[in-house]
């Protein structure tokens, strides 16, 4: 069990069985036909679900609860007595019939949205949406208590009666409980709270999140990076506002059942009217015209009056939906009216229950409590708008006492909830558990920590996966890498890395000191950043090594598709300086210095020192073996460059890893400008030149048919520079899928001083492969892509002009004479009429983990360093 318990640490998921259920199939008393889409439920509990396309329903069990209900339009309600050892419930409907009229049920339901009273109804529901819209109000502020509670799910008795885990450490069992909505038995292991004021003001617009206390407690507390799993679990499970047209929700778009857009992707039925506390409401139901689209099917409780208004709702996940990991789930929401008149929404729970290699690992269950209090409609004062960001903490906020949380606590928190910290305390103490953590730790965070719970570590050793790696100049390479945290200074913070490759048997090494303007909890990058950068590396490097999004040293991406040997011995030293605002807008100042040391198959030669080489060769005062070794060639050379970069992007949400940052909502758009200024003579800087770049990335949702990810990017050398300065295509020479990048371009292929690129890819989450029974039920999920370069060189950087033969400044392009004394260039110049495209088809959710992609490209393959077609691939998962 204590290996089982290193899992769950490593993948947050427990371990469980299916606790007591009522399932069965409902049918068509005379046909026998199967009943789609009927109401199974508890009368005034607010538990229920909704038959499939075949009929089949699941129910919980409820010690207590006897009377369950089966309903249908055209069937004569059902009420059934159970018991707790009801396990089994076949049901047969019979048709409610107008005195001896003959009613023919077709197999399939024929669903006409034409003169159907149900969507007549929410018709006048969309309508009326408006009139619930608080942003109609001049002003408006309320107090919002979250809790977000995991746990693993589903412990069963036996575990409980038979498992060693449960036996040698009672305190396990003491921290199970049972939850009230699935009866079954859970063990918390880690719960956030969040108290915060929500401000808006129409005119000028402008809205506030005051957050004013924030507990957190529970395994994430062994994690110096545990706010990961609660940004996590926050930017899934986001709050539903079933009023918008559109919400996020597990990171997809979902078209809301109250919307003209839903009208057109659900299918709607009137069920009944009934008392809902002491408002008569009219009850429908909803499904999606295809079951395995990202949709909800519920129940809408609309109030029976003038003004339409939802009083319930409660939403679940189809069973055949495409979403991966998510057993159940159910989401109920409550409205109340004020003393004002306005009908506000006062209650939002949601529980999931999720799995992964569930034979294996079991499941765990999310729980989110929500509750609106203390609305307000007088005006706000201005110096609270005045506020910078959108989010404002309190400066307490992480250091509330009891008094505050039970003044704030709308709802207790269960035994086991309270004790966390308790819980959390009995783990640590667990003989040998301090090297489970120390494991579970360098696999989820790609560091070791030097420190104990009562000495936190000022030192973190990693990242692990750069320790050994491989590569053409250095070999077989070494590398040891430290960085310390805010343990030892919250503000001034060092890192670096010192490796050593045995082929060239050369030290290489970077220092970096960073001061941060802002106080940090642990490390430097966190949000937001304002900080001052010192660094110095002396390093090989390969000129595409600047377009990976991870170090160049990964083991995994240190195996290249083909022969790679045009490197860089590289030193240099900057200054940077970055300033990130919560609105979305990040400023980077930098200041650097470089010198460039061609190695391996690369040398620089001036077009000046080809032509006298040229005239050597033909007078026959060179040999063979000095063609590449020329005394024409340039050693090195040398650049000073300050560089402004502006990136923006509103909505975008992150996660910080001890590594780097992860952006967790991709649907924030991005953009991005930046120049880089050349100074000539600064520091022995051999060159002046000009480089602007612009980007702009965005994602387009495309309702049932998966979302398309959009990438363009643009940029000119303004200035005659040799070719190490010339624009360079983002190629990706490994086998592991970057993003923005080229997958079947060589190192430094095409040169260009123009280019624009556009990334274009479409992820159809499984539209067609949902319609072919195999790979329907393995859940495979299409991809294409398309990625297209333009490049131009103008005259005064091409090498290759006769007017430029004889150029100072210009360089030869990177190649290799043959043993005849020809040159063979291995960068070329490109047609601006012809850009370079390659298509990829791919399927990613293999397992619900890999995606592999068939890349193929389309056009220059006639250069004899063309590779036309390959394999990649890379671990991936998505709901």
């Amino acid at each position: 069990m204590i290996k089982r318990l290193l899992l769950i640490l490593i993948l947050f998921l427990g371990c469980v069985r299916l606790s007591a259920q009522i399932q069965g199939v409902v049918v068509d008393a005379d046909s026998g036909d199967p009943l789609p889409y009927l109401n199974v439920y508890y009368e005034g509990k607010g538990v229920g679900t909704i038959t499939d396309i075949d009929g089949n329903y699941s129910i919980s069990s409820h010690p207590g609860w006897t009377k369950l209900t089966f309903s249908m339009v055209g069937y004569r309600t059902q009420v059934i007595t159970v018991s707790s050892k009801t396990t089994r419930l076949d049901v047969k409907m019979k048709p409610d019939l107008v005195l001896d009229e003959v009613v023919i049920k077709p197999k399939k339901e024929k669903y006409s949205r034409k003169n159907n009273p149900a969507v007549e109804l929410m018709k006048k529901v969309v309508n009326a949406k408006k009139a619930n819209n608080l942003e109609e109000n001049d002003f408006y502020h309320y107090d919002k208590y979250q809790k977000i509670t995991f746990s693993l799910n589903n412990i069963t008795q036996d575990s409980l009666k038979e498992s060693s885990l449960f036996k040698k450490y009672p305190f396990f069992r003491d921290q199970v409980e049972v939850c009230e909505v699935t009866g079954k038995n859970i063990l918390p292991i880690s719960v956030d709270e969040t108290v915060s004021e929500k401000i808006y003001r129409k005119d000028p617009r402008s809205e506030k999140t005051i957050i004013k206390g924030l507990n957190s407690s529970g395994v994430n507390e062994l994690f110096n990076t545990g706010d990961m799993l609660s940004t996590v679990l926050k930017d899934v499970f986001q709050d539903i506002n079933i009023y918008q047209d559109r919400f996020r929700f597990l990171q997809y778009p979902f078209d809301s059942p109250v919307s003209n857009a839903g009208i057109g992707f659900y299918r709607y039925y009137i069920m009944d009217t009934l008392m809902v506390e002491r408002d008569k409401c009219f009850h429908l139901t909803f499904v999606p015209n295809n079951s395995q689209d990202f949709g909800f099917t519920g129940h809408l409780y609309i109030l029976a009056d003038s003004t339409y208004r939802v009083k319930k709702c409660v939403m679940n996940l189809p069973k055949k939906s495409d979403i991966n990991f998510v057993d159940h789930m159910i989401i109920n929401q409550v409205f109340t009216e004020l003393p004002t008149g306005e009908w506000v929404l006062s209650e939002d729970d949601m529980l999931c229950e999720l799995s992964y290699l569930k034979k294996l690992l079991g499941s765990f269950q999310v729980r989110r409590t929500t509750r609106y209090s203390d609305f307000g409609f007088d005006e706000v004062p201005e110096r609270i708008f005045k506020r910078k960001g959108d989010e404002i903490k309190d400066i307490n906020a992480m250091m509330r006492d009891d008094k505050f949380w039970e003044e704030y606590r709308p709802t207790q928190l269960t035994k086991s909830e309270s004790e966390m910290d308790q819980f959390v305390d009995n783990l640590s103490k667990i003989k040998g558990f301090k090297y489970i953590i120390f494991v579970a730790k360098a696999f989820i965070e790609n560091f070791v920590e030097t420190g104990s719970k009562d000495h936190p570590s000022k030192v973190d050793i990693g990242p692990i996966n750069t320790m050994i790696s491989s590569n053409y100049i250095d070999g077989l390479r070494l590398r040891a890498s430290a960085q310390t945290t805010a343990n030892l200074n919250p503000h001034l913070f060092l890192r670096g890395y010192y490796a050593y490759g045995f082929k060239d048997e050369k030290s290489k090494y970077k220092g970096e000191v960073e001061y941060s303007f802002v106080k940090k909890e642990y490390l430097p990058r966190e949000y937001p950043i304002n900080s001052l950068t010192f660094s110095y590396s002396y390093d090989n490097m390969l000129p595409s090594d600047k377009f990976m999004g991870t170090d160049k040293d990964n083991v995994f991406t240190s195996f290249k598709v083909c022969t790679v040997d045009q490197y860089n011995y590289e030193r240099t030293a900057s200054v940077k300086y970055e300033l990130e605002q919560t609105n979305g807008l990040k400023t980077t100042f930098m200041i650097k210095h470089s010198n460039y040391e061609p190695c391996g198959k690369l040398f620089y030669r001036t077009m000046e020192g080809e032509a006298q080489l040229q005239q050597d060769i033909q007078q026959g005062s060179l040999s063979g073996t000095e063609w590449i070794a020329s005394p024409y060639n340039v050693h090195d050379f040398s650049v000073a460059e300050a560089t402004v970069a502006l990136r923006y992007a509103p909505g975008e949400t992150f996660v910080n890893t001890k590594q780097r940052r992860l952006p967790v909502n991709l649907d924030a758009p991005v953009f991005t400008l930046q120049h880089t200024l050349g100074l000539k003579g600064v520091l022995g800087s051999d060159y002046t030149y000009n480089m602007t770049e612009v980007g702009l990335y965005k994602r387009f949702w495309m309702s049932s048919w998966g979302n398309i990810d959009a990438h363009l990017k643009g940029g000119i050398q303004w200035n005659k520079v040799p070719f190490p300065l010339l624009i360079m295509p983002a190629a990706n020479l490994s086998y592991i899928i970057q993003e923005e990048t080229f997958s079947l371009i060589n190192n430094m292929e095409f040169l260009n001083d123009r280019y624009a690129s556009l990334d274009v890819s479409w992820n159809m989450q499984g539209k067609l492969f949902n319609r072919i029974p195999l790979l329907k039920k393995l859940k495979w999920r299409e991809f294409i892509g398309v990625k297209c370069l333009w490049g131009q060189l103008t005259d005064k950087n091409n090498p290759f002009l006769a007017q430029n033969a004889n150029d100072p400044d210009l360089m030869l392009f990177p190649g290799h004479y043959d043993a005849a004394g020809v040159y063979h260039t291995s960068s070329y110049v490109m047609d601006p009429k012809k850009p370079y495209v390659e298509i990829s088809a791919g399927i990613h959710n293999i397992f619900k983990l890999l995606h592999v992609e068939y890349v193929r490209r389309l056009n220059y393959n006639e250069l004899p360093t063309a590779n036309k077609w390959g394999i990649r691939f890379m671990i991936r998962t998505v709901f």
